[in-house]
């Protein structure tokens, strides 16, 4: 948990990447560095088993820089564990790893599933050379547990809003406010007036959503505007609406036809839509945190993840089945103690029941 993993330093993936090969291979698995190009090689495990195979994914990158820990210190309190990227995901990690080792000591070979775990290095900003890795492996697989943190209380993700970024140019001429306005094309008005028709691209009923959350342009309050840009969050519940949103963003035109428009970006992630596939494999779920006294909830998350992934090509996930906790991201993130058994018995259990 303290070696700290920002996306962004090699150097610390590369050590905290190396550390968690290490504990893999004392939980008995056959481990090898996956190749990323530009970004520390991915590490993927094997357990061999003659049942169901089933893929564990996860990522060690983390949000937070290299000296964070001296801000956050590792620590419990009141039954509580903070830290850096515990929640999100490293402590995932950890209940993976148990769950896999426990399986493998306690289940005869002949019957207990062949186990993949994947743990990448690069979830946090996009997943660019992870993606084909883990949809390759999730078509190899009876089931796929992604190793997110829960949501509040406990309960697991059965769909997820898939995630897009866009960015809009507008280049418009520049001219003097005072002494010749009209000669201008102002691109601060263009981008207004296209922002009105992004907000009516949203419908939040159907889990559309459109966010405009940047905004630049200009140069003095008395210059009509040549440039200006904006960048645009989009989250979808649906697949269709993806292709539609895409479309619409990227088929843009400008109301004054003096300004040229750009636009750049596309839905990144998939949403994790319930399939009946999933809905099976959350039943299995529930019936085994019910043989160990909990009740296991669902719900649906507005972020990402890899498991937008793996549910998008067709394979059975269940995300979330992490840690439980408060905060990724934040400050106070943290694990509470007491369920990181619980977590651990119920991903070895849903393995073994595939």
């Amino acid at each position: 948990m303290a070696a700290e993993s920002p996306s962004d330093d090699r150097p610390a993936l590369d050590a905290c990447g190396q550390l968690l090969a290490q504990r893999l291979t004392a939980a008995g698995a056959a481990v090898e560095r996956v190749p990323a190009g530009t970004t520390t090689a991915h590490v993927l495990a094997r357990w061999p088993g003659g049942g169901a195979p089933v893929l564990l994914v996860g990522h060690f990158d983390t949000v937070w820089p290299v000296g964070q820990l001296a801000r956050m210190p590792l620590e419990e309190r009141d039954g509580r564990l903070f830290g850096p990227g515990i929640l999100d995901m490293k402590a995932g990690l950890a209940i993976g790893v148990t769950a896999a080792q426990a399986v493998a000591a306690t289940v005869p070979l002949a019957d207990r599933p062949r186990v993949t775990m994947l743990a990448t290095s690069d979830e946090e900003v996009g997943s660019q050379t992870s993606r084909a890795h883990i949809e390759r492996l999730a078509r190899e697989h009876a089931a796929v547990l992604v190793l997110e943190p829960a949501l509040p209380g406990g309960g697991i993700k059965t769909s997820r809003k898939g995630v897009g970024e866009f960015e809009i140019l507008a280049e418009g001429i520049s001219s003097h406010a005072g002494a010749d306005p009209g000669a201008g094309a102002s691109a601060v008005h263009e981008l207004a007036r296209q922002i009105v028709r992004i907000e009516a691209l949203g419908d939040p009923a159907r889990g559309l959503t459109v966010n405009v959350g940047v905004i630049e342009g200009g140069t003095r309050s008395n210059v009509v505007a040549e440039r200006a840009h904006a960048l645009i969050d989009v989250r979808v519940s649906r697949i269709e609406d993806a292709a539609a949103i895409e479309a619409a963003l990227l088929g843009l035109q400008p109301v004054d036809p003096r300004v040229r428009l750009t636009v750049r970006g596309r839905i990144s992630r998939p949403p994790m839509e319930r399939t009946p596939g999933i809905a099976r494999l959350y039943a299995l779920a529930r019936e085994v945190a019910a043989g160990f006294g909990r009740t296991l909830e669902e719900g649906v998350s507005g972020g990402g993840s890899d498991g937008n992934f793996t549910a998008a090509i067709g394979a059975a996930t269940l995300d979330g089945i992490g840690a439980v906790g408060d905060g990724p991201h934040a400050l106070h993130e943290h694990v509470i103690v007491d369920e990181l058994v619980p977590r651990a018995a119920l991903v070895a259990g849903v393995m073994v029941r595939v």
